[in-house]
């Protein structure tokens, strides 16, 4: 009985020993899960509003609103944006100056009805976030009064120049972003005809501050 007690005790000493000397099993990480990367491209259409003002030579203001429609390029791994935007907009941004001339009180007064842009743009993505700037060719009609001695001459004129400026935008999701911009925007000089008079309108310069909303197509 005391041999085989002592066998049984020396087996179980072995067999202990020998499972200590095993390598430890491999512990295996599990592996990490990676947002995917923002990508700006696709069409997107939006809507936008805001407040506008004259140039050096009009102390004109008032808002407007419209819609726009654009295309993103983004290469994969590029941090780089790429686009096209057309934007227009109703508007009531108007100038009225009334003058002293020779005892005669003139009134003129300059009213921007509508104005709009084909612009590239060229941005810089932060994950949701695009920084970018954009130009290109703008265009307003404006109509333009006369008004003296109780009559009223008017006539409305189709202007056409660029634009140029930049902004923000933001992904809130995955398929709508918000965004701010500036632009200055310069347009040519038109002749009016205030009853049969002709009369050069000069430049056309008008600042716009502008928020909207874009959804994208994905």
């Amino acid at each position: 009985m005391k041999r085989l007690l002592l066998a049984g005790v020396a087996f179980s000493v072995a067999t202990a020993a020998s499972a200590a000397d095993m390598p430890a099993r491999p512990y295996a990480k599990a592996p990490a899960v990676v947002s995917p990367a923002y990508n700006w491209s696709g069409f997107y259409i939006g809507a936008m509003g805001g407040f506008g003002w004259g140039g050096s030579d009009s102390d004109g203001s008032g808002g407007f609103g419209g819609g726009t429609i654009g295309y993103n390029w983004q290469l994969p791994g590029s941090q780089f944006v790429f686009g096209v935007e057309v934007d227009a907009a109703g508007a009531s941004i108007k100038d009225s100056v009334t003058e002293d001339i020779g005892g005669l009180l003139v009134t003129t007064e300059n009213k921007i009805n509508s104005f709009g842009s084909v612009t590239g743009r060229a941005g810089f993505a932060m994950d949701a976030a695009l920084i970018y700037a954009k130009g290109g060719y703008a265009w307003a009609n404006n109509k333009a009064s006369i008004s003296a001695l109780g009559t009223t001459f008017s006539d409305s004129q189709s202007h056409s120049g660029y634009t140029i400026g930049g902004g923000l935008e933001y992904l809130f999701t995955p398929s709508w972003s918000a965004k701010a911009e500036y632009m200055y925007t310069s347009l040519g000089g038109e002749t009016y005809n205030f009853g049969g008079f002709p009369l050069d309108s000069g430049t056309l310069d008008f600042h716009t501050i502008k928020v909207g909303v874009n959804y994208h197509f994905r």
